[in-house]
């Protein structure tokens, strides 16, 4: 559907890659930044990253039960790498499932029995309304979710300096920064969205010298085998000005811990 403006302007929920915006068909399209290529397409900008929904990962299981509530051998559905290998890692004994469809179809599989547990986005279900199906929501020293879950990415031309102005009133400092953080993490690594990384940035309040109290961006990240036999994670903080930066950094220090070993035998596993 395509819904105009009082300006004229087209705006329209768009898949990634489809050719209405370069084309001119519409003027603005609304990603899940998440799923956006880490490679800045320079006809595009990211005019807007409006506020945040929870970034973590939730779980949806029968009974009403937790993950360390599951038995051995219980049957966890996940459509992520990412996902699939920090359940693993967990050491629970969970046997992990492939899941597709449909959030409906996904939900589906838990109640119909075919599966125990399913592992699914938090902001996924909140934007359908279905925060009532969630047994646990996990934190992220549990699970670390993908870099920009939970965020959105409204894009428009980059040559479009009067639509961009007026989509920047949706701009929320605080998660553009969070964003930029995590995601520079994604391409320092050279990961796809796809890929067995994860990643969350806050903002903070700490202390100085003086006892007065400000704000700093703090990131943590890891990669993870995707059999769940390692787990390399680095944390880091820094001013929110300066998030890009961080998320070179921490990148830095996940590559100094083997991130790069881990990265290739994941791109290698013949199972994923």
């Amino acid at each position: 559907a395509v819904t105009r403006g009082a300006d004229g302007h087209q705006f329209r929920w768009m898949a990634v890659g489809d050719q209405c915006v370069p084309d001119g068909r519409v003027d603005a399209a609304v990603h899940s930044h998440k799923d956006l290529p880490t490679a800045a397409d320079p006809r595009f900008l990211i005019a807007a990253i409006p506020p945040r929904e929870d970034a973590r990962d939730a779980v949806v299981a029968r009974d009403g039960l937790v993950l360390g509530e599951l038995p051995p051998g219980s049957l966890v559905g996940t459509s992520s790498p990412r996902r699939a290998a920090q359940l693993r890692a967990l050491g629970l004994g969970l046997e992990i499932r492939p899941l597709r469809g449909n959030l409906d179809t996904r939900l589906n599989r838990v109640s119909s029995g075919d599966l125990d547990a399913i592992v699914v986005a938090r902001a996924g279900l909140a934007r359908l309304g279905r925060l009532g199906d969630v047994t646990e929501t996990l934190e992220p020293v549990q699970m670390l979710p993908a870099p920009a879950q939970g965020a959105l990415a409204v894009e428009c031309r980059a040559d479009d300096s009067r639509l961009a102005a007026v989509l920047a009133e949706l701009d929320d400092a605080d998660t553009r920064a969070a964003v930029t953080a995590e995601r520079t993490l994604l391409a320092e690594l050279e990961a796809g969205c796809s890929a067995p990384v994860g990643a969350i940035a806050e903002v903070v309040e700490s202390i100085d010298e003086e006892g007065r109290v400000f704000e700093e961006l703090s990131l943590r990240g890891c990669v993870a085998a995707l059999d769940g036999s390692d787990v390399i994670r680095a944390s880091g903080i820094g001013a929110a000005d300066q998030a890009r930066e961080l998320g070179l950094s921490v990148a830095g220090e996940l590559f100094e811990l083997g991130a790069r070993e881990l990265m290739r035998g994941a791109r290698e596993d013949p199972a994923r």
